[in-house]
């Protein structure tokens, strides 16, 4: 249900709004019966624990790199627009093979954006919205006219697959989002935040492999989540009753749905729609918000002119909140 014409979602002038999402995913689909194949672990445990039934991972020629041209591809042709529109590229992720070469210069050029702007952004899990409201302000500051956002993650390198507390939840994907100027606000400004204390709770162990501290991760997020969210709300002119969805970084799913009942306690609809990509995805990172916005777009879940509240968060390390109206 479109409400833009009573919301005021931005502060200042040179409203932005996103025009277009696409996604892409690895193509092995991986059960969790395939997982207990090869570590000691069994389909009630996971779903259990993280609400995983399976996950995608991608085959060899599948990279970070590749799975982003995909999804911005998708993205720019579901915004209506070519790749010469496009002058600005952004890359969230923490998964590529080295920091040197970049993904977003990669990215543009095998799309066929020429000469653009283009850089990584790591933020973790919150990296998507951290790269939405750096192109939200590019373009409000005359910076930019047309910025492509995508989140892009291969985990699989990056797992020790004999740790059946952390390979069971990651996965490889990708989602985008174009940026555009936009005559009504449809982007609200972020809630961004940082915990450097809480660097220990999720981390390379030896330099090669992601581990988190899942108690201490699912207290945190459980318990500082929710007031972020409600800040992003309050920001953006709205309260929680006009949001029509919660589009959360898809961790777990009981903390994604602990999230959204405090939300809902607090004034949220009963029927808000809660993303939980997470079911068939696993834990994409900084691609699962566009992940789960494309996917929940093609379901019908969601539709044009829709309130979305976005939040990601990594332990602390990285949290953002944002709220955005479905293109």
């Amino acid at each position: 249900m479109s409400k833009t014409s009573t919301l005021s979602l931005t502060e200042g002038p040179n409203a932005t709004r996103v025009v277009g999402f696409g996604s892409a995913q690895g193509n092995r689909v991986v059960t969790n019966d395939d997982l207990a194949r090869i570590v000691d672990t069994n389909d009630e445990w996971i779903q259990q624990r993280v609400g995983i039934v399976s996950r995608r991972l991608g085959e060899d020629h599948q990279t970070v790199v590749s799975m982003a041209v995909e999804a911005g591809s998708k993205a720019i042709a579901d915004a209506g627009l070519s790749p010469a529109d496009v002058d600005q590229v952004i890359i969230a992720t923490c998964t590529m093979p080295g920091p040197i070469p970049n993904a977003a210069a990669q990215v543009a050029d095998q799309i066929g954006i020429k000469a653009p702007g283009a850089f990584d952004l790591n933020a973790a899990c919150a990296g998507f919205c951290y790269g939405l409201n750096t192109a939200s302000d590019f373009i409000r500051a005359g910076s930019a006219r047309n910025v492509l956002v995508i989140g892009a993650e291969r985990f699989q390198e990056w797992l020790d697959w004999q740790d059946r507390a952390n390979c069971i939840i990651f996965a490889d994907g990708a989602g985008a989002a174009v940026v555009s100027p936009a005559e009504q606000p449809s982007i609200g400004p972020a809630t961004l935040g940082s915990a450097g204390d809480m660097v220990d709770t999720i981390y390379l162990r030896e330099n090669r492999y992601i581990y988190q501290e899942g108690q201490t991760v699912f207290r945190w997020a459980t318990s500082e989540v929710a007031p972020v969210a409600s800040r992003a709300v309050e920001r953006a002119g709205l309260q929680l009753s006009d949001v029509d969805a919660l589009v959360a970084h898809q961790a777990n799913l009981r903390i994604v749905e602990a999230i959204a009942k405090k939300l809902q306690n607090q004034g949220a609809r009963d029927d808000l729609v809660v993303a939980r990509d997470i079911v068939h995805s696993g834990n994409t990172s900084a691609a699962s918000i566009p992940l789960a916005i494309d996917h929940m777009r093609s379901a019908g879940e969601i539709n044009s002119g829709d309130v979305l509240l976005l939040v990601g968060f990594g332990a602390g390390l990285s949290y953002a909140g944002q709220v955005i109206i479905c293109p």
